[in-house]
């Protein structure tokens, strides 16, 4: 039996109601991989313990009824029946009532997709009638749309990730109300709004959500709304600015987190530098490196480890650098790394996808670059210091001091990438020496 069916029937062996409730019941019915189970039941959070003696108990959240129970290591939240109480700063109820009746529990759900409860059974409880709209592919509130956004802001962003993510439409009268509200997401959490950020670039339906509801991204990425609607004048692009981004995301396969967020930020930084040429081109010389600035205070902003912020920033930086030749080449990866020459050439792929077809052909050439960087690993071409017949301290004993050393290691690297000068210990310290 599976883990979440025992709990269900242990607490109706207890003599209490309990259902599956949530995401999981819709990915079910979707036939849709999932990860956590939520459960819903009558029982008081102090019954649940008990009824889970010598079962592993966390008081999750004992305040809004909230019990979690390990069972063969899966986590299970269990939460009593409630009515949430006001809401007055659009993320939290300021008090929560307990119920026996699973309807007033399902009411304060925030779509009707996700208001369908099931019970040990198999047997669906639809008071809201989200069956009907999962059939029909729509995201709707539970009642009213602005109190359901007005007890919880990040709902609105919620519902647009919904749809990019199940490739639901949203109901007229909830897409009205979360674009008149979408200000009060400006009272969520940074973190709550990274992570639906992340899942919502992540969705098969990315496309139209982002260009529907642009004004919500703008809402938590004010500096994307310079993008929209910016001509790039350029007979490269066939998009404006925005929704090159869209389209190039899009691109990138639906597991590739890091590369979509990549994505989402690499042509940040293009209206601060647009420039139009005598013939009326338009060119955007060092947009790279100012969307890298860009992209680094908004991830800091929306609080994404530093991990994730180095390696977005590094790729944003480097997407748009010229490679022609193989000293190119090795120059770039002595900078970045081999892994992420690779990942800048893929990098290059999605970017072309978002501009006019004819630069497709461009694939080819990322494709030879690719074949030489492994040729250059296979024959071990030094491209790194670390690969150098001489270090720091040979220098040093040479009579090299301080910041001197560095800058003089970085040199010979150079040279030895130009084909001026081989990697060989005696003449790697005769060079040097002469340069005393």
């Amino acid at each position: 039996m599976q883990n979440y069916k025992i709990i269900l029937e242990k607490l109706k062996d207890s003599g209490f109601q309990a259902f599956l409730v949530g995401g999981c019941v819709r990915d079910r019915i979707l036939g849709r991989a999932v990860h956590d189970y939520d459960i819903t039941t009558d029982a008081l959070p102090e019954q649940v313990i008990k009824a889970f003696e010598g079962f592993k108990v966390i008081p999750t959240g004992i305040k809004h009824g909230t019990v979690t129970v390990l069972l063969n290591g899966e986590p299970f939240e269990i939460t009593t029946f409630r009515i949430d109480g006001e809401y007055s700063d659009s993320r939290r109820p300021e008090s929560v009532s307990f119920t026996r009746n699973l309807i007033d529990d399902l009411a304060r759900r925030d779509f009707t997709v996700n208001a369908i409860a099931e019970d040990s059974d198999g047997n669906l409880h639809d008071p809201f009638n989200g069956l009907d709209d999962i059939k029909n592919k729509m995201i709707r509130c539970v009642g009213n749309p602005e109190l359901r956004f007005g007890e919880d802001a990040l709902r609105i962003l919620r519902a647009v990730r919904f749809s990019s993510v199940l490739g639901f439409d949203i109901e007229e009268n909830t897409a009205r109300a979360l674009t008149d509200l979408r200000h009060t997401l400006d009272n969520i959490s940074r973190e709550r709004i990274r992570d639906e950020l992340d899942k919502l670039i992540c969705g098969e339906n990315l496309v139209p959500v982002m260009l529907q509801y642009r004004e919500i991204i703008a809402q938590i990425i004010p500096e994307m709304r310079a993008c929209f609607d910016f001509d790039q004048k350029s007979h490269f692009h066939m998009y404006d600015v925005y929704e090159h981004i869209v389209r190039t995301i899009n691109a990138v396969p639906h597991d590739s987190l890091l590369l979509r967020r990549t994505m989402l930020f690499h042509d940040i930084g293009k209206p601060q530098k647009f420039t139009l040429d005598e013939k009326g081109e338009g060119h955007f010389k060092g947009h790279a490196p100012l969307s890298a600035e860009i992209c680094r205070d908004i991830m800091k902003r929306l609080r994404y480890d530093n991990n994730s912020i180095e390696q977005t920033c590094l790729l944003v930086a480097h997407h748009s650098d010229k490679i022609h030749n193989d000293i190119q080449i090795k120059k770039l990866v002595s900078q970045i790394g081999e892994e992420n020459f690779f990942l800048i050439m893929q990098i290059k792929r999605f970017d072309n996808y978002g501009k006019c077809p004819f630069v497709l052909k461009e694939f080819e050439e990322f494709e030879r670059h690719e074949n030489s960087l492994r040729k250059f690993i296979e024959n071990n071409d030094c491209m790194h210091l670390s690969q150098l017949e001489i270090n720091g301290r040979d220098l040093i004993n040479i009579g090299f001091k301080g910041k001197a050393v560095g800058d003089m290691l970085n040199e010979i690297l150079d040279m030895i990438i130009q084909g001026k000068l081989e990697n060989k210990h005696d003449l790697l310290i005769k060079y040097s020496g002469d340069k005393l």
